[in-house]
């Protein structure tokens, strides 16, 4: 026999040098975490929050010391277990013999490997659990919903609070006697208890005791994973087109899940009972019965249900099943009330569809339509001004300075002025650090000086300048300081969404003592001086630094020694960090999804942003499940690039409404709508945190104006009405009249349009509401279905209006609007000049507006953009269609009078400005095609027409520059210019001139 090979050892220095290493790595991951947990503490301290924070970190300490005692405690005892009932005497066979190196290793050391394995495992099991808090305070804090399930008839709040946690506790208990069981079959093996190649007894005595009970409790647990899978079936996937339980399951696969659940209890009393029987061939034959039966009634017989009972004729099997799906997922989505409206877009009498499906032929009672646009406010609100194109516009004639910018994607909210509700296009002025230059951006000046943005702007959406610098918005509130028809007391930003950039805060440190200049700039001084007027902070919000240890603290957060050493660093100093609005109201309630675009209103002469909170579930009985950020993914956004989670879930709220105040920070939020639909989840919230989201009583008035129907939950509720709008189980199997939300025609993308809030007359109503809409399409088709609004209205808020267009007549939808639009002989010419080198065209919001019983006209802003690094949008024309007539003017009114006659467009916003262009205004035809002259091959047309173009590119050159350079005066020159270079392009064409751009 041949001695045991030595264990290698290491050096006294080499164990010095890993034992310093291993303090530092210690260390240093303890301050640096502990610095984490200090400075978010003092940030829920500052904004009132701490309870949040308390709450949260003793659920999870509670959880990580309850799976981490559970799972190292229970493992590492089955381990000594097994070691402390090894054999005394163990023959030296040969694989004894190759065993023996390792007995003499771990003896030495088997209270060190011990705790070192209860260590290890409950540290995994630890961090694991305690990532489940939610899931915790849900169970713990359950709220009845007051339904039940159509299959098991419990309370849904059993599937959504408790299922979960079972499934989690279960899930724990069979890791913990699965590591047992491999921990305790190792160390009988290794210490002669389990001997695999020694003939006779294969285990001893103790051995087999401790690994029947490890599998009788395998098995018991596995009982009970069964029990718990029968819940589950109201989650299944098996009848393809819907969730829940389908015939096969509740038929074949919930019977054989009763079955197995007994077979399971049978087979782990059996392997208890081999602690006394002492024989190996009962618990070998109870794991052959549980796993024959699991195989044969748990996958076989279902399957073969599945396919010769319900697949020749599942339409008719699964109807009672797809009945309850429908009904569930209405309900899990907020869908339940939703008011259907058949709705014909017109009347017809002689027209006829061509081969793409357009109505031809001019049969449309005008003299009704002319009547409804002279009654209805919708034309007299419509939208001229797109908030997702206009950025670049409002940066060009509200950004004032460089340190200033505005969001990409701008906001549309309502204001009542001289008791006139109007919508506005509306954007804070906020700090834009990327827009610093080099000599701007030392740590003094981005975290001590620009501090923060100034300014509300707001422009009317349905104007917009009418003069020789027309086509640009009628900015009624804006400047600096702050003027115009909103009132605004406080108009710095400190807080706003630029305030992210690249993912990482934007932290600044304000304050400083009484008597000291202020360093803060605020805003230019007035004047024709470069000059500059500068601020201290003096609000409530931001962490004090006034001491040497919170100094210190933020130091190491920040990695930043200025904190340390710079003098704008005071007893007076504050720091203010996670200003982006979105991430504030995410970590004062880590329970809510928020909505991914917030938006600025002005409460009480405070700008306030706005933001709304969803409550969320995945485990809803028999509702389908969605992606939220795929759901929520449009043209704007681009698929998966939303502020929303990609996580799944089936059930969603829109219960919370908060604000944030971009002065100070202030985080407020509101339960919404919880006295006449009380949300059971946030519920269960309030009762784990009840002080932090207040009553709905709370609102102000002038908060309740300004609160509207959020877009991310519209764009889900409209993507499940796409099928979830048929209510016959046949027709819902057999997916008739489905409908898809249609491709932004306005872009080149194959991604969702996006929905428009709008301030509109719906059908039936007396009045102009603010409502969020969106356009529905047949399935695979580009014809109108339906057009969908939800108001905003603070009377009716909600409420979900769909109009159903009739299913046997084809109406024009977005897509095919906007090739008509691109191929009219008027417009296509425009788009070629518009196109250039020095330009480009670009199109607004196609915006689909009902107007009354006269059926949906289609309108949509042309905007022309110079090309260069300082062009901005200004709106040139405006396109109108309605059935298969097109409009195409330099204003609404006149391009509602070329579709529907003289008078049409009185109601327009810009009736004032309407010209008479000479176009042909009867009713009930298209603008009519001019054939182009004749090109003799050179002569004096060619001549003229190409001075034309030079002419044009000149002029569009000369704005470039104006605009780069500010020149409002030489803007307006250029503009004329351009103006007569088109019209004698046209003139040499053969085309009808345009009047001027008015607006």
């Amino acid at each position: 026999m041949r001695p045991p090979v030595p264990v290698p050892t290491l050096s006294r220095r080499a164990k010095l040098v890993i034992g310093i290493v291993a303090v530092l790595l210690v260390l240093f991951t303890v301050i640096g975490t502990l610095t984490n947990v200090y400075v978010d503490y003092l940030w829920f301290d500052e904004t009132g929050f701490t309870e949040v924070f308390w709450t949260e970190i003793q659920t999870r300490a509670l959880l990580f010391a309850v799976a981490a005692l559970a799972m190292g405690g229970l493992v590492a005892l089955a381990v000594y277990l097994a070691y402390r009932f090894r054999p005394a005497f163990r023959p030296m066979s040969l694989e004894q013999q190759n065993l023996e190196r390792y007995r003499q290793s771990v003896e030495p050391r088997r209270k060190l490997v011990l705790t070192a394995i209860g260590v290890v495992l409950g540290l995994f099991a630890g961090i694991t659990a305690q990532g489940s808090w939610q899931t915790w305070l849900e169970f713990r804090n359950s709220t009845d919903f007051g339904q039940t399930d159509p299959q098991f008839g419990l309370d849904i709040s059993f599937f959504v609070f408790d299922y979960p946690f079972y499934r989690l506790a279960l899930g724990f208990g069979f890791a913990i006697v699965l590591l047992a069981l491999i921990g305790s079959v190792l160390t009988h093996y290794v210490f002669g208890g389990l001997r695999l190649q020694t003939p006779g007894q294969k285990l001893t005595g103790a051995a087999r005791v401790q690994l029947s009970v490890l599998l009788g409790l395998f098995v018991a647990l596995k009982a009970i994973a069964y029990w718990l899978d029968r819940y589950a079936l109201v989650y299944s996937d098996r009848g393809d087109v819907f969730t829940g339980a389908s015939y096969t399951d509740v038929n074949a696969l919930l019977p054989a899940k009763n079955i197995l659940v007994v077979v399971a209890a049978i087979c782990a009393i059996a392997f208890f009972a081999n602690i006394l029987v002492r024989n190996t061939l009962l618990p070998a034959a109870a794991l052959v019965l549980l796993l024959a039966s699991s195989l044969v009634i748990g996958v076989a017989y279902p399957a073969i249900v599945q396919q010769f009972v319900v697949r020749p004729s599942a339409d008719q099997r699964e109807q009672a099943f797809i009945e309850k799906a429908i009904s569930s997922t209405l309900d899990a989505y907020g869908l339940s009330a939703v008011q259907y409206v058949d709705y014909a877009q017109g009347q017809t009498t002689d027209g006829q569809a061509d081969d793409d499906g357009d109505v031809t032929g001019n049969s449309v009672d005008t003299e009704a339509a002319l009547a409804e646009l002279a009654d209805s406010p919708t034309i007299s609100n419509a939208r001229l001004l797109d908030p997702n194109v206009l950025s670049a516009t409002f940066t060009a004639r509200q950004q004032i300075r460089n340190v200033y910018g505005f969001p990409e994607k701008l906001d549309i909210d309502r204001y009542e002025i001289d008791g006139q509700l109007q919508d506005y296009v509306v954007a804070v002025r906020e700090l834009d650090q990327t827009g610093l230059s080099e000599n701007q951006s030392s740590w003094i000046n981005r975290h001590t000086v620009y501090t923060h943005g100034n300014g509300f702007v707001a422009a009317p959406a349905n104007q917009v300048v009418a003069g020789q610098e027309g086509g640009e918005p009628d900015f009624t509130t804006g400047n600096l300081p702050t003027t115009g028809d909103i009132d605004v007391d406080q108009a710095r930003i400190y807080y706003g969404e630029l305030l992210n950039v690249g993912g990482q805060d934007v932290y600044s440190v304000v304050g400083a003592p009484e008597g000291t200049a202020p360093r803060e700039f605020d805003q230019p001084e007035g004047g024709s001086g470069e000059g500059q007027i500068n601020s201290t902070y003096d609000g409530e919000g931001g962490v004090s630094i006034g001491s040497f240890f919170r100094q210190l603290t933020y130091a190491i957060y920040y990695r930043e020694r200025n904190f340390l050493l710079s003098g704008a660093v005071n007893d007076q100093s504050k720091v203010l960090y996670v200003r982006d609005p979105l991430e504030r109201v995410e970590k004062a309630a880590p329970f809510l999804t928020v909505d991914g675009d917030p938006y600025p209103a002005v409460i009480d002469g405070r700008v306030q942003w706005i933001l709304d909170g969803y409550t969320t579930s995945d485990a809803y009985p028999y509702a389908e499940q969605m992606e939220l950020g795929e759901a929520a993914a449009d043209a704007l956004t681009g698929t998966g690039t939303t502020a929303l989670p990609d996580d799944q879930f089936n059930y969603i709220r829109n219960s919370v409404k908060a604000t944030v105040d971009a002065y100070d920070g202030t985080v407020t939020m509101y339960a919404w709508d919880q006295d006449a639909n009380p949300d059971p989840v946030l519920q269960t919230y309030m009762k784990a945190f009840p002080n932090v989201v207040q009553p709905q009583s709370e609102m102000s008035e002038e908060l309740i104006s300004h609160v509207r129907y959020p877009e991310d939950l519209f764009k889900l509720q409209r993507d499940v009405l796409t099928r979830y709008h048929v209510s016959d189980p046949v027709d819902f199997y057999n997916q008739n009249d489905r409908w898809q939300v249609p491709a932004d025609p306005t872009r080149e993308t194959t991604d969702a349009q996006p929905p428009y809030y709008i301030l509109a007359q719906r059908p039936g109503d007396d009045d102009a509401s603010f409502q969020l809409t969106s356009a529905l399409n047949a399935f695979q088709r580009d014809n109108l279905s339906s057009f969908i609004s939800a108001s905003s209205a603070p009377e009716n808020y909600g409420e979900l209006q769909v109009l159903r267009l009739p299913g046997n007549t084809p109406y024009r939808g977005p897509k095919q609007v906007q090739n008509a639009f691109r191929a009219n002989n008027q417009v296509r010419p425009d788009l070629t000049l518009f196109d250039s080198d020095n330009s480009e065209p670009v199109f607004g919001n196609l915006l689909t507006l009902p107007i009354g019983n006269a059926g949906l006209v289609y309108v949509e802003p042309l905007y022309v953009q110079s090309t260069g690094d300082s062009g901005f949008p200004l709106l040139q024309k405006v396109l109108v269609n309605y059935q298969d007539r097109i409009g195409y003017a330099n204003t609404l009114a006149e391009a509602l009078e070329q579709v529907f006659g003289a008078g049409a467009g009185e109601a327009a916003p810009d009736s004032e400005n309407v010209q008479d262009d000479g176009a042909d205004d009867t009713p009930g035809e298209s603008i009519p095609p001019t054939a182009p002259p004749a090109d003799d091959g050179g002569g004096a047309g060619a001549a003229t027409e190409d001075q034309a173009v030079a002419a044009i590119n000149d002029a569009l050159a000369a704005l470039e520059a104006a605009q780069r350079a500010g020149d409002f005066g030489g803007q307006g020159q250029a503009l004329e210019d351009l103006q007569t270079a088109v019209d004698a392009y046209q003139a040499a064409t053969g085309q009808a001139a345009p009047a001027t751009p008015t607006g």
